[in-house]
């Protein structure tokens, strides 16, 4: 960070804090995060109902996006709408601009604990009991679920004009067709998806990212559900089946859910709070959506790579896992023997 981007961020913590000084000790960029960049920021707070020492992450944007992520004021409204709401996300505090930082941000307090997927399926000293964080997980997702249209401060989550499930299909679609290279198997897997597309008896707020890998935990649980830029009023199985699909089990395919637990408990904590059990069935075609909307994104985050907006090896590298997933994806729909 820049020393003139600190003393700018010091003036409008201060102005945002009510307080009389803020000094910024450490500012350390975090990892991970290819759309967006996180920064954790230590400050001493002199003044003000935040008197004493701040940990906060400031989050901005990139130097390029995928145009469906949202823009950091709109995920600041979700991370607003979610924490009334009871779930678990970092406390939103305060929204900045370009004019403060070069870049749109925010700044949320610190979450303790770790995000690292791999850490977390690796490490069983990560997160506590699995079985009690996995219903956790799913009580989680049956909060946010909760939460239906319209809602103050969330008019930019656009009604889908299709159902949920087609209009995935309908958007994937037009991103392939606009594509150099063909992709038969995903195309595929677009048929086979549009084909089979249940109703969606009505929409609610997803986070459609919902993943090991985008939530914290420390020793004991979870502290923190993460990276909410592509939030949408959509099917809540839709969630489910991203948590549960195979891609998202870093290589602990016997945990069906997230690599971490059992689908049951996921469900059971579901049911919890929603007083709705999900149907293995049903969530197993948002599985296979989870891996084609994952391979499209794939190919998104390498196009920021070989276009010259955004030079990065794991930019790169992450259109690689597309083979992987379109294996999957015959797998699950039977293209494989067709």
């Amino acid at each position: 960070m820049r020393e003139e981007q600190r003393t700018a961020l010091e003036h409008f913590l201060a102005a945002r804090a009510g307080a009389n000084e803020v000094r910024i000790h450490e500012a350390r960029l975090l990892s991970g995060g290819a759309i967006q960049e996180n920064w954790s920021l230590s400050a001493t707070v002199t003044g003000g109902r935040h008197e004493g020492v701040l940990e906060c992450v400031l989050r901005s944007d990139a130097p390029s996006a995928v145009a469906v992520s949202h823009s950091r004021a709109q995920e600041f409204a979700l991370l607003q709408v979610a924490f009334r709401a009871g779930v678990t996300v970092p406390e939103p505090l305060w929204l900045g601009d370009a004019s403060v930082f070069g870049r749109d941000f925010f700044v949320m307090r610190k979450a303790k604990g770790t995000a690292s997927g791999y850490r977390l399926v690796k490490e069983p000293g990560l997160g506590g009991d699995r079985e009690a964080l996995t219903e956790r997980l799913g009580e989680e997702l049956a909060r946010l679920h909760a939460i239906r249209p319209p809602v103050d401060g969330l008019s930019f989550l656009r009604t889908p004009t299709l159902p949920p499930a087609l209009q995935c299909v309908k958007d994937s679609r037009e991103f392939l067709d606009g594509h150099r290279a063909a992709f038969p198997a995903l195309e595929w897997g677009l048929r086979w998806l549009e084909q089979h597309a249940p109703a969606t008896p009505a929409l609610v707020l997803t986070h459609r990212d919902f993943r090991t890998g985008n939530y914290m935990v420390d020793e004991t649980g979870l502290t923190a559900v993460l990276d909410w830029e592509f939030a949408a009023w959509s099917d809540p199985l839709e969630d489910l089946g991203w948590f549960c699909a195979r891609c998202w089990r870093f290589g602990q395919f016997d945990k069906e859910a997230g690599g971490i637990g059992s689908r049951e408990a996921l469900f059971r904590g579901y049911e919890r709070v929603s007083g709705r059990r999900p149907e293995r069935e049903a969530v197993s075609y948002w599985e296979v959506l989870a891996h084609v909307r994952w391979a499209v994104i794939a190919l998104q985050q390498g196009e920021r790579h070989v276009s010259g907006q955004e030079p990065s090896l794991e930019l790169a590298l992450t259109a690689h896992v597309v083979p992987e997933l379109e294996l999957e994806v015959l797998r699950m729909t039977g293209g494989r023997h067709a």
